[in-house]
């Protein structure tokens, strides 16, 4: 006999509360449907399962079925259920047809619904149903998928939307979901219950997230044969940014894993700092860069990493294997950025060349689900624009707007949000063909609540090392204070060696005016006296954006404008030189 729901397990947060208030009086006055929108590891499930109890308890409905985008996620609904006394089957399959009665539901996901919509239209209408529509957004990911979710559920007694990332970059509408237009003439979604990441963070239901941005020299060859070189994050055409991006990402050249091990070294001070069992996850584009990084962090950690592959048919084995360990590292292939639930994972290392909003928001969320205050989440990037301004926008919410005009490519689209949750057996292909040449990385800056802090440090310097340091837990306003005390140092330091260099001239005496550009210092080899200039020139880039605020690329690209000459990474000494003594009377 099945046994009867049972309330909520554990007591519910404010927010669960208060969504649950809302749909008592929205289900009361007859609505069927209900949008509930909270940010990734804020208790959606919980929330979910404790209506359906309710309902079930009352009588209202007397089955359930979950539809969830992943097959992983349908045995992480069916174990949760268990604990509220609802009891799914995750391994429902469409052949079958029909589940043993011990069940009181399903848990399906998207893709199987689509394939096969009546069957599961005749089972909705066999038994009074609630829907719970897991990460509803993936209910537009194509025209065929929405329609087969309302043919199959339009008949539900009650629908229960979920989202953790509402936004999508299309026009496709997701089924069930109210659109009302706003002041500024657009329709937008609208949603029942609303629980951000501001919120969550403040009320201590999320971890804070500290942004490690990296850049560094990248170096590729064209389909023509052309060499070139350019500073990760500098403006650069489209194809240039993809190029350099994809070349950092390269296993076989020096930047990932250099930020491999910088990982790693934070992987460490978190365990060291309160959160023994921290583990790290490495999101990748494909099974070649998955099984690749897997091989560089068993080198630099000394472990066997996780590695979980999308067709490997023991995956979900896998993940909840590293769930349970207190392994330190698991790479996968970047469709399971939503179907990863390990409440331990506070480092990630953001290994993909997916760029889209949405993508993003969950990958991310892979982080930020806390276990107890104070505990801190680290995220390392490739420092490019689109990564960096995301970054910077992880407290802002937004809907899904229908009549928005679709924004042209870029190189990388929103359209690469469906390829990222497909199967990945093979490596990306860019928009045109490169090779992959040289890379180096550098911290570039530190990202967290907005702001921006530090200065570029060599991969491996004492600067780099102040930030990886920073205690594994710790208070939101603790890492604000920290992040601006190391900041700080950094530009105090600074400071100390200008002056020392300033009296050991002065002591030197009036040196020659030379004629035409300055020599590369005799003796020196000259990568190295470039590799000075690009770091003098990117520090005083930094100081100029903490003073204005104003984006490093467009600092760069005025500093084009005004002196002449190529992206830095192509740049001579003189013209470098130039560039920094422009800079130089920018600030002061």
């Amino acid at each position: 006999m099945v046994p009867a729901p049972s309330p909520a397990a554990r007591p519910l947060r404010a927010w669960q509360r208060a969504a649950l208030d809302r749909y008592r009086a929205a289900s009361g006055a007859g609505g069927r449907d209900f949008l509930a929108v909270a940010t990734p590891g804020a208790g959606k499930t919980t929330f979910a399962l404790t209506v359906a109890a309710e309902l079930l308890a009352a009588g209202i409905v007397t089955a359930v079925s979950v539809v969830a985008p992943t097959e992983h996620l349908k045995r992480q609904w069916a174990d949760a259920a268990t604990g509220l006394g609802i009891s799914l089957d995750p391994n429902f399959r469409n052949s079958a047809g029909a589940t043993s009665r011990d069940y009181t539901g399903v848990a399906l996901t998207y893709a199987q619904v689509a394939a096969h919509p009546a069957l599961h239209l005749a089972r909705t209408k066999a038994r009074r149903t609630l829907v719970i529509l897991d990460e509803v957004h993936h209910a537009g990911d194509a025209l065929s998928w929405g329609e087969a979710v309302r043919e199959a559920f339009g008949p539900a007694t009650r629908r229960l939307a979920l989202t953790g990332t509402p936004f999508r970059s299309d026009v496709n509408p997701i089924p069930f979901v109210t659109y009302l237009p706003g002041a500024d003439g657009v329709t937008r979604s609208v949603s029942d219950s609303s629980y951000g990441y501001a919120e969550a963070l403040r009320d201590g239901v999320v971890r804070p997230v500290i942004f490690l941005a990296y850049s560094g020299e990248m170096s590729w060859r064209t389909s023509a044969g052309a060499e070139l070189t350019a500073r990760l994050g500098e403006p650069l055409t489209t194809e240039q940014t993809a190029h350099a991006w994809r070349t950092a990402l390269d296993p076989k050249g020096n930047w990932m894993p250099a930020v491999l091990a910088a990982a790693d070294t934070r992987l460490s001070q978190v365990r060291r700092g309160g959160m023994p069992d921290a583990g790290g996850l490495v999101i990748a584009s494909d099974h070649a860069n998955a099984r690749a990084y897997a091989a560089l962090l068993r080198r630099i950690s000394n472990t066997e990493p996780t590695v979980v592959l999308s067709d490997d048919p023991t995956a979900s084995d896998r993940i909840e294997a590293f769930r349970r360990s207190d392994a330190r590292w698991m790479v996968a292939v970047r469709m399971v950025s939503e179907g990863v639930d390990v409440p331990r994972l506070a480092v990630g290392v953001y290994a993909t060349s997916v760029a889209t909003p949405l993508f993003f928001a969950q990958a991310v969320g892979r982080f930020v689900r806390g276990r107890g205050r104070a505990e801190t989440a680290s995220v390392f990037l490739p420092s490019v624009p689109v990564l960096l301004d995301l970054a910077g926008q992880m407290e802002v919410q937004r809907d899904h707007a229908l009549d928005k005009p679709l924004r042209e490519p870029e190189g990388f689209d929103d359209d690469a949000l469906r390829e990222a949750n497909r199967r990945r057996d093979t490596a990306d292909k860019p928009d045109s063909p490169f090779t992959a040449l040289e890379s180096s990385a550098e911290l570039d800056r530190v990202i967290f609540d907005g702001g921006e802090f530090g200065a570029p440090a060599a991969a491996g310097s004492a600067e780099e090392e102040d930030f990886l340091g920073l205690p594994g837990l710790l208070e939101p306003d603790q890492v604000a204070t920290l992040l601006r005390q190391r900041q700080a140092s950094q530009l105090a330091a600074e400071r100390g060696r200008k002056a020392k260099a300033a009296r050991q001239a002065e002591a030197a005496g009036p040196v020659p005016a030379q004629a035409g550009p300055q020599p590369v210092e005799e003796g020196r080899p000259v990568h190295e006296v470039i590799g000075d200039l690009r770091r003098e020139l990117n520090r005083l880039v930094a100081a100029n954006n903490h003073r204005t605020g104003r984006p490093h690329g467009m600092i760069h690209a005025e500093l084009r404008r005004a002196c002449g000459g190529p992206p830095s990474g192509q740049a001579t000494a003189a013209q470098l030189q130039a560039r920094i003594d422009t800079l130089r009377k920018w600030n002061s």
